[in-house]
């Protein structure tokens, strides 16, 4: 690919069958020439981030795998990088939705939906930074803007930086149906207390649970939670 260097493996997913994908090489992957990253606040630092496969990323796919099926259940993955959750859901029948903010993760996204022979799967551009900005002509005429209510909403490592205003909870608050559910898996990070106190004060209701796991054959080690929020119906706003 032009500016980075990708590879392709195979991924194991507890719980179901593995899946072919498609990944940046390494850390050390940066290509940006139009500004299209950074006029989302993406700097050179955070570029890859999307394009590697994470162990949180791999328990949220496995958790998925397990659930079950529900009829006209609409499922959104937020900040969802190589997608490999939705790409376990979509692969299970689910109806989902993939969301990001980088420019290059539809293309990654259409890439390893090929890969593993699955058909187009649904992708919105989603972004609940303070940095969020418009979409420039280009994207937008590449991206739909994520629009609309589900009624299960996931994420993998979401808490990586300090969020007083509460914008990952207020962007859940206005993708989330009146009766909803919200799986995060987060390894620990410490900015929980506040994200759980935003999402208390939209009516989520939490329960956690231990992930942790020992080291295993082609298995690292694993710490972590899976924290669910559920809300029953409660009157939206117009």
């Amino acid at each position: 690919m032009p500016g980075y260097q990708t590879k392709v493996e195979r991924i194991a997913v507890a719980g179901t069958h593995d899946l072919t994908m498609r990944s940046l090489l390494d850390r050390q992957q940066f290509t940006d020439p139009h500004g299209d990253a950074l006029r989302q606040g993406i700097t050179s630092a955070t570029w890859p981030i999307f394009g590697l496969l994470w162990p949180s990323g791999a328990q949220l796919a496995a958790r998925l795998a397990m659930r079950a099926l529900v009829a006209g259940e609409r499922v959104l993955e937020i900040g969802c990088g190589l997608a490999l959750a939705s790409l376990v859901g979509h692969r299970r029948g689910m109806d989902m939705t993939a969301s990001d903010c980088h420019p290059l993760t539809a293309d990654f996204l259409a890439e390893n939906l090929r890969l593993n022979a699955l058909l187009p799967m649904k992708y919105r551009y989603g972004h609940w930074g303070d940095d969020a900005l418009p979409l420039h002509d280009q994207a937008a005429q590449t991206e739909l803007v994520l629009q609309g209510r589900f009624d299960l909403l996931i994420g993998s490592d979401l808490l990586y930086e300090r969020d007083p205003a509460g914008a990952l909870a207020g962007f859940i608050g206005r993708h989330s149906a009146a009766a909803a559910e919200v799986w995060i898996v987060d390894p620990d990070r410490g900015n929980r207390a506040a994200f759980n106190r935003h999402m208390a004060l939209l009516g989520f209701s939490l329960v956690e649970q231990r992930l942790d796991q020992p080291a295993a054959e082609g298995m690292p080690a694993y710490k972590g939670r899976l924290m669910t929020f559920s809300r029953s119906a409660v009157p939206l706003p117009s």
